[in-house]
């Protein structure tokens, strides 16, 4: 771990580059294809990006992508507005329609959500959460965990405006989750085979007007947060010890060992130095059909 007066330097040397200007969400590292993989923002699109790609390839998707999972099959798991499902892209191909054969409807009967942002937790099981997209902006999202051996249960968690920052620890006995509306990250026990949660509890108050959009931990247990026009690195403690100007709405580790933090937004996709920080690794989705 990087001693505070290291933090303080690298903040300032810390010059994000480009590698795509498709902008996006939902930025996940597949270490099978070895590419990173994200949701488009202003297009119904799945977008995978390797080094050695002439271009981003690209899938049209039939809706809005709010999440992305990448499974132990190799399909993706697709979290679209009301729905999960699984697809099978084909990185070969160019720009197609990709099928995406429906899971679970997530509240059917409420027109007012879409789902919003969602991670697997270290068990591969699939959390998420749910956002107000009417224009009241009212908290009425909520927390969900879906799996093959459980099915779609909801999270005893506080009902929010936009679900975000969904992330885990180490161990997977910890979930960090915010609502995007609010200036708060907050924290709480997890239990996936009980699909139970403990109370929340504050773990980051942030400035006044920040935002909390996409997160990710590093192996310090430090926790990486895209705000509005800057990325945040917090210490397992809570306290900021990192801040790097740009704006970004989800990031993630990716690469040989995990060492590269990317990020994806308005702009595009973009690499991060951070040298001496190592991601963990994304636990894929179990898509398995239960014995």
């Amino acid at each position: 771990m990087l001693a505070p007066s290291l933090w303080c330097s690298l903040t300032a040397l810390a010059q994000p580059s480009r590698l795509s200007h498709h902008p996006g969400r939902a930025l996940r590292w597949d270490a099978h294809s070895r590419r990173w993989w994200w949701a488009g923002a202003s297009v119904h699109a799945l977008h995978a990006y390797a080094g050695e790609d002439a271009a981003p390839l690209a899938c049209r998707l039939p809706d809005a992508a709010g999440l992305l999972a990448h499974c132990q099959s190799g399909r993706v798991l697709l979290g679209l507005s009301k729905r999960l499902g699984l697809a099978q892209p084909n990185t070969e191909t160019g720009a197609r329609q990709l099928r995406v054969q429906p899971l679970v409807a997530v509240d059917a009967a409420e027109p007012r959500t879409a789902i919003s942002d969602g991670c697997t937790d270290r068990r591969g099981f699939l959390v998420f959460g749910t956002r107000n997209v009417a224009e009241d902006g009212r908290p009425i999202g909520s927390f969900y965990q879906y799996s093959r051996q459980h099915g779609l249960r909801r999270l005893a968690l506080p009902v929010v405006a936009e679900a975000s920052a969904i992330c885990f620890s180490a161990d997977g006995r910890r979930m960090f989750f915010a609502d995007a509306r609010a200036s708060r990250i907050m924290a709480c026990d997890y239990d996936a085979e009980a699909g139970g949660v403990g109370a929340p509890s504050v773990f980051a108050q942030l400035e006044a007007g920040r935002s909390p959009r996409g997160a990710a931990l590093d192996l310090d247990g430090c926790l990486w947060s895209a705000q509005a026009g800057q990325l945040l690195r917090y210490a397992p403690d809570g306290k900021v010890v990192q801040r790097i100007a740009h704006d970004c709405t989800s990031v993630a580790f990716g690469g040989a060992g995990l060492t590269q933090l990317a990020a994806v937004g308005a702009g595009g996709l973009f690499t991060v130095p951070v040298p001496g920080v190592a991601g963990q690794a994304d636990s894929p989705f179990d898509d398995h059909r239960p014995q």
